[in-house]
């Protein structure tokens, strides 16, 4: 059985490390690409060995799957296993910014079953558990309950002429934080047409669920976690209300990116 109170502490301190390491506390950080385009830093690399070491030491059964560790297909064979981002959002933590979080997800067959964000730089902590709820700093979460698609609060930079009607809000880097926006009823809808990798929403989507939010893949179809390949094509998570209207919206685009 799992010790809630310890997980939680070790996600906490894994956000203490991250924000001893950060640009915008004044701290020298190395950073350098992974591949073009694709960021990583010492913080990111400490804190996925801290994150690796406890939470084995926590949880010894299970499997790992993290953004900065050559995956194992041992987790496989786990019923249980860790997902992790040790540092979502790495651009705005090299570059100072508030917009990053550690993310930490717990998978059962597939399905998460506890997940917890430390945002040290917002003082932020987002706790997510199946079946129970989700909380950020201790109050409980209900998500978004719009039901008119037109006018919907998207995180974003800008949106495309085909989305014009819906309306732009505060776009932190982190896609964690993001979806957690949406179970915070600080967005309706978070949709991303693109190949992404499950570390990245285990997590959040677990919290944004548990606070109301339906959660989906791009073509409106259940995710699943932990697979051979942990990707999945696009994210949609909003408000019930509005998610069947926002996968007739994607629709087209959907099918046409998934093919290249």
């Amino acid at each position: 059985m799992l010790d809630q109170n310890r997980f939680q502490e070790i996600v906490q301190e894994a956000g203490r490390i991250a924000v001893g390491r950060w640009p915008g506390a004044g701290h020298i950080l190395r950073s350098w690409d992974k591949e073009p385009g694709s960021p990583v830093s010492d913080a990111d690399i400490e804190v996925d060995g801290f994150l690796r070491r406890e939470l084995g030491r926590l949880l010894p059964s299970a499997g790992w799957l993290s953004e900065e560790t050559v995956d194992d297909s041992v987790r496989l064979g786990r019923g249980l296993a860790w997902l992790v981002d040790p540092i979502d959002g790495t651009r705005d933590f090299i570059r100072g910014r508030p917009g990053w979080c550690v993310s930490v997800g717990l998978i059962s067959e597939g399905r998460p079953l506890i997940g917890m964000l430390a945002a040290p730089a917002r003082s932020e902590e987002w706790l997510g558990i199946a079946g129970q709820g989700a909380w950020r700093n201790g109050q409980r979460l209900v998500a978004s309950t719009r039901m008119e698609f037109a006018g919907s609060r998207v995180p974003a930079d800008s949106l495309p002429k085909p989305d014009s009607d819906l309306t732009l809000v505060d776009k932190p880097n982190s896609i964690a934080l993001r979806i957690a926006m949406v179970g915070a009823d600080e967005a309706d809808l978070l949709a991303t047409l693109r190949w992404g990798f499950e570390w990245d929403i285990a997590a959040a989507t677990l919290i944004a669920r548990e606070a109301g939010a339906m959660v989906s893949d791009a073509f409106g179809a259940p995710l699943n976690f932990n697979k051979r390949d942990p990707r999945a094509f696009g994210l949609l998570v909003s408000a019930p209300g509005i998610h069947a209207a926002a996968v007739e919206r994607l629709a087209d685009r959907a099918v046409v990116l998934v093919r290249e």
